[in-house]
C-alpha cells in the first residue's frame, strides 16, 4: 500500500526544497543537539512508522502508564509546580531574612543551600574550613544554628529541601531536632533531602567515606523515613551535578537513573519492600540550553523508571512507579561576560522544564557566574518562573508537545540511548561496582572533553563569550560578600554552644554513636536515633562526623590512568 504522507514528502522536497537549497545552502552539514544526536531537517509520520511506534503504548496519557505524559492526569491546571529557590549565604540569620523574603515574594517551597565546610562535615572553626565560611551557602556547625535558621519558618506547612550528601544524615537529625523543640512531630515534616553520595563519586566530589559506609548512611535514612517520616523524600537522586561535570543530556539520565537502581537494592538488601519505599523517591535533573532535547529528557525518564519498576522490581503501588522530579537551570551555562544575558538563558531552560512536567523549579540568578545571587538577582529569578506561570498559557493544557514529530521522535531516540548504558552498566555489575572501575566518570570526561573542542572551533557558540562578545566589555553588578561580622558571629555562637551544653549527656551520646557505627556486623544498625540525639545534646556538625570517620575512615580517590 503507497503511503500519501511519504508521496508528498518526497514531492515537497522536489519540488520545493531542492531549488531552495540551491539558492541558499543550509548554515552546516550536520546539526545536532548538545548531546551529539542527529537532529534531521524534518520530522513526520514516517519518523514514527520506521519505529514501529505505537502512541497509544508509548505515549498514553498523562496520569497513566508509562507516564511520558507527566504523572498527573491535570498536569498544572490543577497545581503548579513548587516554585523553590535554593538560597543559602554567610550565617543562618541572613539565610532565614533571605527565605522570609523569597516567601513573601511569592515561593512556595524552601531549598537550603550549605556553605563548603558543612558540606564536608567540619565546623566553621576547623583549621580545614579557612576562608571558605558562607561563600557558596549557609555554615550549619549545630543545632543552634539550624534553629536560627528555620526561625519563624511554618515547617508544618510548607516542605524544605536540603542540598547535603556525605554529612545529609547529621544534617537531618539537626532538622528533625529543630523542629520538635517547635512542637513540630518528625512525621508532619515534609521536604527532600538531596543525599545521593554516589553523584558524589562521579561528579561533585564532596564524599567523605568509602562507598560502602557511604551507601549504609544513605540507606539508614531511606528505613528511617520510611518507618517515622511518611512525607519526606529521603534521597534526591541528582543528575544535575552531573550534567554540570560535563555529561551529556543521556548520560546525565542514564547513570542517574542507575545510582536509583543502586539505592533501591540496598534498602531491599536492608529487608525493605519497595513499594514501602520507593514512592518517596525523588530525582533531580538539570536544565540546560538544548530546548527540545531537554524536554525529551524529562519525557523519557518517566517512561524508562516505569519499565525498571514494573519489571524489574515488580512494584505494585502506581506511585512506585511515578518518576517526580525538581529541576534547576543550567548553572554551567551561565557566562560571566554579558551577565544580562543569562536572564534569556535561565528563562528558556525553566520553560523547557515546565514544558518536561517538572513537580519542582529553581531558577538561577543571573549573578551566579560571578557570586551568590544578590537579593535582586534571587527575585528576578522567581519573577521569572511567576511569568511562565501566570502570562505564557503553557501551563492550560498538559504535556503541549506531545504528538510532535519531533518530540516524540527524540524522546524514543533518548530512551534507547538510556536502555544502552543501563545493560552496559548492569554487565558491570552495577554502579558502585562501574563507579569503582571509573566507568561513567571516564565517559563523563570524553563528553566534556568533546563539548570543549566544539566550543574552540566555533561549532559550539556562546553569545557574548565566542559569538557577539564585546572585548571593551565593563561588567559591574552588586555582588553579595561576606562580612567580617558574619564570621565572628558565627564563631562566637558556637563557641557558647560549647560552653553552655551539658558534657556528660553529649559524652555519652557521641559514645553511643561511635558503638553503634563500629559494632561488628552492625551495618544494619540503623544511626539515625543515635544521630538526632547527638544533635539534641548539641553535638557539633565535626564531632558527629568526626565519630564517623574514626570508625568509616575518609576516602581518598584513586589516581585516574
Amino acid at each position: 500500500m503507497k503511503d500519501p504522507w511519504l508521496d508528498r514528502e518526497r514531492s515537497w522536497q522536489r519540488q520545493t526544497l531542492d531549488p531552495a537549497l540551491e539558492r541558499a545552502l543550509e548554515r552546516r552539514t550536520r546539526f545536532s543537539t548538545i548531546s551529539d544526536v542527529e537532529v534531521e531537517r524534518l520530522y513526520g509520520p514516517t519518523n514514527w512508522q520506521a519505529e514501529s511506534f505505537d502512541p497509544l503504548r508509548e505515549v498514553g496519557f498523562p496520569g497513566a502508564p508509562p507516564f511520558t505524559r507527566g504523572i498527573h492526569p491535570s498536569g498544572y491546571r490543577s497545581r503548579l509546580w513548587t516554585m523553590r529557590m535554593f538560597a543559602g549565604f554567610g550565617t543562618a540569620e541572613e539565610t532565614n531574612e533571605r527565605f522570609k523574603q523569597l516567601l513573601a515574594a511569592g515561593q512556595t517551597g524552601l531549598s537550603i543551600a550549605y556553605d563548603m565546610p558543612t558540606l564536608y562535615g567540619y565546623d566553621t572553626d576547623d583549621p580545614e574550613a579557612a576562608g571558605e565560611f558562607g561563600t557558596c551557602g549557609v555554615a550549619v556547625s549545630s543545632l543552634a544554628d539550624m534553629e536560627l535558621l528555620l526561625d519563624g519558618l511554618p515547617l508544618d506547612a510548607i516542605s524544605t529541601s536540603m542540598t547535603i550528601n556525605s554529612p545529609a544524615a547529621p544534617i537531618w537529625a539537626m532538622y528533625i531536632a529543630a523542629a520538635e523543640k517547635r512542637g513540630v512531630p518528625r512525621a508532619r515534616l515534609e521536604g527532600t533531602l538531596q543525599n545521593d553520595i554516589l553523584k558524589e563519586f562521579i561528579a561533585q566530589k564532596e564524599f567523605l567515606f568509602a562507598p560502602e559506609p557511604s551507601m549504609r548512611l544513605v540507606t539508614d535514612t531511606i528505613e528511617f523515613g520510611t518507618r517515622e517520616m511518611p512525607r519526606w523524600n529521603t534521597i534526591s537522586i541528582s543528575g544535575y551535578h552531573i550534567r554540570e561535570a560535563g555529561s551529556t543530556a543521556v548520560q546525565e539520565l542514564a547513570f542517574t537513573i542507575a545510582d536509583g537502581l543502586a539505592y533501591i537494592d540496598a534498602a531491599i538488601a536492608r529487608g525493605l519492600r519497595v513499594d514501602d519505599f520507593a514512592p518517596r523517591l525523588s530525582f533531580f535533573f538539570n536544565s540546560h540550553n538544548d530546548f527540545f532535547e531537554e524536554i525529551a529528557k524529562y519525557r523519557a525518564a518517566r517512561r524508562v523508571w516505569y519499565r525498571l519498576m514494573t519489571q524489574r522490581y515488580q512494584a505494585e503501588n502506581e506511585r512506585s512507579t511515578w518518576l517526580r522530579f525538581h529541576t534547576q537551570t543550567a548553572g554551567v551555562s551561565l557566562t560571566a561576560q554579558q551577565p544580562l544575558n543569562n536572564l534569556t538563558r535561565v528563562a528558556i531552560q525553566a520553560l523547557a522544564a515546565v514544558l518536561g512536567g517538572t513537580q519542582s523549579l529553581h531558577t538561577d540568578g543571573y549573578d551566579e557566574a560571578w557570586a551568590v545571587p544578590s537579593a535582586e538577582a534571587a527575585l528576578l529569578a522567581l519573577r521569572q518562573q511567576q511569568i511562565i506561570a501566570a502570562e505564557t498559557g503553557v501551563i492550560n493544557t498538559v504535556d503541549p508537545l506531545g504528538g510532535s514529530w519531533f518530540v516524540e521522535s527524540l524522546t524514543n531516540e533518548t530512551e534507547r540511548a538510556v536502555w544502552r548504558y543501563l545493560e552496559e552498566i548492569d554487565a558491570l555489575g552495577g554502579m558502585v561496582a562501574a563507579i569503582e572501575t571509573g566507568y561513567p566518570q571516564r565517559e563523563i570526561a570524553d563528553a566534556a572533553y568533546r563539548f570543549q573542542q566544539e566550543f574552540d572551533a566555533g561549532e559550539r557558540q556562546v553569545v557574548g563569550v565566542n559569538l557577539h562578545a564585546d572585548p571593551e566589555e565593563v561588567i559591574e553588578i552588586p555582588l553579595l560578600e561576606v562580612s567580617d561580622e558574619s564570621l565572628k558571629r558565627q564563631l562566637s555562637r558556637l563557641e557558647r554552644v560549647r560552653r553552655e551544653r551539658d558534657p556528660a549527656r553529649l559524652a555519652s551520646a557521641l559514645a553511643r554513636l561511635h558503638e553503634l557505627a563500629a559494632r561488628p556486623g552492625s551495618s544494619d544498625t540503623n544511626l539515625m536515633p543515635a544521630l538526632i540525639e547527638c544533635a539534641n545534646s548539641y553535638g557539633t556538625l565535626g564531632e558527629m562526623c568526626g565519630v564517623l570517620r574514626s570508625v568509616f575512615g575518609e576516602y581518598r580517590e584513586p589516581v585516574a590512568v
